[in-house]
């Protein structure tokens, strides 16, 4: 029997130890401002202190509400040394939806930051579960509120013990703030773990990483690159938002390395011309997720950007393949295959495993997925597949196909699927042919209803600037490229495209706004 003690050490225990062997190296920069290792472990432990000196327990929620900044940084991993549950909130949830989330999680304190200080005391009446001494934030109102760095100044700096085990809830993230009941992830300090340690290695984290994040630290995608790279003890640089040349410029100025994005964002880079303005010298490594990224913006990022760019497929719930750059070439429409461990599955409409290249939901096992959604048995059951041996899969919801070596391609989002003229349709596959047309800049495709079909696929979409195309000409020009089946009925243009602030297309708006336009006459001869 060993004789040592062999307990998994978890990320507060790990970016502590970061803190004692590391103390002298960057861990963290926002603009003019950064902390070194040893200065954001005490940090972290004096959030830690404040949160138990106001009586939050291990296991409470605890709501952040906060703009990217060094301060919501502590306030994310300062929470999760004190063993309470971390709630980051999207800023650009509605007002319902704010008091939805806090309330459905049972959080007890909040933090906060400027402007959304006053926009929560305007809702203090309706959060029932926050305690009275419990309203930190930065920039705060004077009445009612704890100025969060006087806060944090009176706070001991000694380490908490024993506050977090393995299976005990780390965070909880919010799937969906703009329509129906919230459904909150849910994810193990165990769990986060493996997130750290697995995508981190297939993004190619190391100790010397230098990760940029743009987007909202709320969002999954950010937690990715900062658990990958606060566990290799690395060091990470936050932007209040993304602009394309302030992100260059910062990528040349820190000499940044990893960094994630979404497609929108690359596009926004390539388009702006900021990689020429401020060429990365330094780049090794960018994951981009969160919607399909175009093969031709593939290309042409790595080739601008002079990087290595790996494109992830996954969901907050923790299914995750990845497209390395070993495969960057021949497997360019891909999305890869899953992380060392996990399992994958496609599933047809009976839930029987499809033959290879045919299309079916993806349904996976893997060591990162979440305990569950909060306080949902329903969303877990309908997320549930049993396996004929009894093991519990998570369907995602989406559509995918594998070739002959067990790549994995997406299809498209199974609620996005229109069934027209008893055929399955994949909006995606017509997407991408529409996208092929100069002058397109982004576009949706969307089902509306239609007297004959059932469904038809209506072509949303956006022109470059300067670009000019009658509606009926580029339908023509669309329709004599895809199946007969996948014909559109027609083509709407508009300036922009809603989205999530991830830059994911909304097509659930999309569909709202045109549901009423009926197709009457179709012809698919």
């Amino acid at each position: 029997m060993n004789s040592f003690d062999s307990t998994q050490a978890l990320l507060p225990e790990i970016m502590a130890l970061h803190g004692r062997w590391r103390s002298t190296q960057t861990a963290l920069i926002e603009g003019e401002r950064s902390l070194s290792w040893g200065a954001f472990d005490r940090l972290l432990n004096q959030v830690a202190n404040g949160l138990r000196a106001q009586g939050v327990q291990p296991g409470d929620c605890v709501a952040v509400l906060m703009h990217n900044s060094l301060e919501m940084v502590a306030a994310l991993f300062g929470t999760l040394k004190s063993g309470a549950v971390v709630v980051p909130l999207n800023l650009s949830i509605t007002d319902q939806a704010l008091v939805e989330m806090v309330g459905d999680c049972g959080a007890v304190a909040i933090l906060a930051s400027d402007e959304q200080c006053r926009r929560v005391d305007a809702l203090r009446t309706q959060f029932p579960t926050l305690r009275a001494q419990s309203y930190v934030g930065v920039n705060a109102p004077a009445r009612g509120w704890q100025e969060f760095n006087a806060w944090v100044e009176q706070q001991d700096a000694a380490p908490l013990l024993h506050a977090v085990q393995p299976d005990s809830p780390c965070n909880i993230i919010y799937s969906s703030g703009t329509t129906g009941v919230p459904k909150g992830i849910v994810h193990s300090h165990l769990c986060r773990l493996r997130w750290a340690v697995d995508v981190g290695a297939a993004l190619r984290y190391h100790s010397g990483a230098i990760t940029i994040c743009s987007l909202g630290l709320f969002s999954n995608i950010s937690w990715v690159s900062m658990l990958a790279t606060f566990y290799a003890g690395g060091t990470v640089v936050v932007m209040r938002s993304f602009k394309p040349h302030e992100l260059m410029a910062q990528i040349e100025r820190f000499e940044v390395t990893h960094g994630a994005f979404v497609p929108i964002q690359l596009q926004r880079i390539l388009d702006s011309g900021a990689a020429d303005v401020h060429p990365s010298r330094t780049l090794q490594t960018l994951m981009c997720c969160g919607s399909p990224l175009a093969a031709d913006t593939k290309r042409a990022v790595a080739a601008a950007l002079s990087c290595q760019l790996i494109e992830l497929y996954g969901l907050t719930e923790g299914l995750v393949t990845t497209l390395g750059p070993e495969d960057f070439r021949r497997k360019l429409t891909s999305v890869g295959k899953p992380l060392p461990g996990a399992q994958l599955l496609l599933l047809d409409e009976s839930d029987r495993p499809v033959p290879t290249g045919e299309a079916g939901e993806i349904v996976g096992r893997s060591s990162l997925i979440m305990s569950g959604y909060h306080n949902r048995p329903d969303a877990d059951a309908e997320a549930t597949w049993i396996g004929p041996d009894g093991l519990r899969w998570f369907r995602t919801g989406d559509i995918g196909r594998l070739d002959d070596e067990g790549f994995l391609y997406i299809v498209d989002r199974k609620k996005d699927m229109l069934l027209s003229g008893g055929q399955n349709v994949y909006p995606a596959d017509i997407e991408q042919v529409i996208r092929l047309h100069e002058a397109v800049a982004e576009i949706a495709v969307i089902g509306v209803p239609s007297e004959r079909w059932g469904e038809s696929p209506l072509a949303v979409v956006v022109l470059h600037a300067g670009q000019r195309i009658e509606a009926e000409q580029l339908m023509a020009w669309t329709n004599e490229r895809v199946g007969k089946q996948q014909r559109v009925s027609g083509v709407v243009f508009r300036d922009a495209l809603p989205r999530n602030p991830n830059g994911k297309i909304l097509k659930r708006e999309l569909r709202r706004e045109y549901i009423t336009a009926v197709v009457t006459s179709e012809s698919r001869s």
